[in-house]
């Protein structure tokens, strides 16, 4: 790969047919900072948070109110309403990807989304996945990683999807109350919100955390809630409210001084959390872990060590700008490689795919379920770790005939349109092989050529 192929294919979306190669290949990738664009014309038209949370809690209001009859048929109505908003949320997200100027920074949206996890798979969170992103992600993407962080664990979506709603610290006053009138029912502290931000979005596994800090986090973490749904919804008093839906109820916060990873944190309310969180953004060991997983992403599934401290540096030097975490990776010899080191994920493939033959609606592809027949279902993973970017995963031979059946579907409305040897040296960038060039010189069609294409060995990574 060239530097122009390196930027395009391996920091962006991947090239089409309608777009010079870039000159000046850092140059282009540093211009997209200035020039991008969070809320995209695709995004344009979703919904936000805070009408999709009051129209939420209706829905539920309408379901408790109904008889069983009206109430399964309401639900049934609801489960297909969320079905709908959550598959126009995977269409705005693909089609903000293939017009996108600034793919590079798109690029990064992806990655961010991925760090910070949420699934659709827990009930309630498919409705607000997309606005999470929208929300959470994109507006932060180049600004401070304690911006992106705080905005992210604050956001109803993380909320649901890691159970923080449900925690109602020991002490409190919900607590108390609800033990003397119902002293049977379960009422406790969930840690999951807690474990991933440490584990998962911050710290890094194995980096000198106990179960102990946990917990105190956990406790600390009590009375962070949404407006309108969850623990102690009736009461109004004191909640402190933000405009994405994120409510602190100080009923449920769990009293008292915690002591965190040596760090003694006495203040009260939200406050406490947030000065957790803003040591957390700052620490040490999560500089590196941004750092490798950054480095994991954009250059090699064992990415160099001296790469890693590179980036680790710049974080602690610049406070957690990511900007400058970037153009420390952009300026790096080791991200200039130019054997294609990493393997593209079915999302990456599939995007590039489409930029390729020059999509740039889906009006007429049901992208959502593309993700789901690929096996990397859109804010959907296993778990809050999100999906691998590594090799090991995505290769195996069942997955790589998914691809090339796809791709035959793909194609199928090019074949008279795009000549496939003309179309892989502007896509590639004169990185396509001899072998590649001739099995589609010898494929019985123009389809068969161009489904070759983006199953070539070239094509699948960057």
């Amino acid at each position: 790969m060239n530097r122009a192929a390196i930027a395009v294919n391996r920091f962006g979306l991947g090239a089409r047919a309608d777009e010079a190669a870039p000159i000046d290949a850092k140059k282009w990738l540093l211009a997209q900072f200035d020039q991008y664009q969070a809320l995209t014309p695709a995004w344009q038209n979703q919904p936000k948070t805070a009408s999709l949370i009051a129209d939420y809690a209706d829905q539920l209001k309408q379901m408790r109110n109904a008889d069983e009859d009206a109430k399964k048929s309401a639900k049934r109505m609801f489960l297909r309403e969320v079905k709908d908003e959550y598959q126009l949320a995977v269409k705005a997200r693909a089609e903000s990807a293939l017009n996108t100027q600034t793919p590079f920074v798109e690029h990064l949206v992806h990655f961010w989304a991925n760090h910070f996890a949420v699934s659709i798979e827990k009930r309630g969170v498919a409705d607000f996945a997309g606005a999470f992103e929208l929300e959470a992600i994109r507006p932060f993407i180049l600004g401070n990683f304690k911006d992106m962080l705080f905005a992210v664990e604050k956001h109803p979506a993380m909320l649901i999807y890691l159970d923080q709603t449900k925690s109602i610290g020991a002490q409190s006053m919900a607590a108390r109350h609800g033990a003397e009138r119902q002293p049977d029912k379960k009422r406790g502290l969930n840690e999951n919100l807690a474990r991933e931000i440490m584990e998962l979005h911050t710290l890094g596994a194995r980096s000198g955390y106990t179960q102990t800090d946990v917990t105190e986090f956990a406790r600390a973490l009590t009375g962070w809630s949404i407006a309108g749904i969850g623990n102690d919804k009736n009461s109004t008093k004191n909640n402190t409210v933000e405009a994405n839906g994120f409510a602190f109820r100080p009923t449920l916060h769990e009293p008292g001084s915690f002591n965190i990873m040596g760090r003694n944190y006495s203040q009260t309310g939200r406050a406490q959390a947030e000065a957790v969180l803003a040591d957390l953004a700052s620490s040490a060991a999560t500089a590196k872990h941004i750092a490798t997983k950054l480095a994991r992403h954009f250059v090699s599934d064992n990415p160099p060590d001296n790469l890693v401290d590179k980036l680790t540096k710049v974080f602690l030097q610049t406070g957690g700008n990511l900007s400058q975490v970037y153009r420390a990776l952009i300026d790096a010899p080791e991200s200039w490689q130019p054997a294609p080191a990493k393997f593209k994920t079915p999302w990456e493939w599939v995007i590039s795919s489409l930029r390729g033959l020059g999509k740039q609606n889906l009006d007429n592809v049901n992208i959502a379920q593309i993700m789901n027949q690929l096996g990397q279902p859109t804010w959907k993973p296993g778990s809050p770790a999100g999906f691998d970017d590594i090799a090991d995963t995505w290769a195996a031979p069942n997955a790589l005939l998914r691809r090339i059946e796809l791709a035959q579907r793909l194609v199928a409305p090019y074949g008279d349109k795009l000549d496939a040897r003309t179309l892989g040296d502007k896509l590639l960038m004169g990185a396509i092989s001899q072998q590649t060039q001739t099995a589609i010189a010898r494929s019985e069609s123009a389809t068969t050529g161009l489904a070759l294409l983006l199953v070539s060995p070239e094509f699948l990574r960057r």
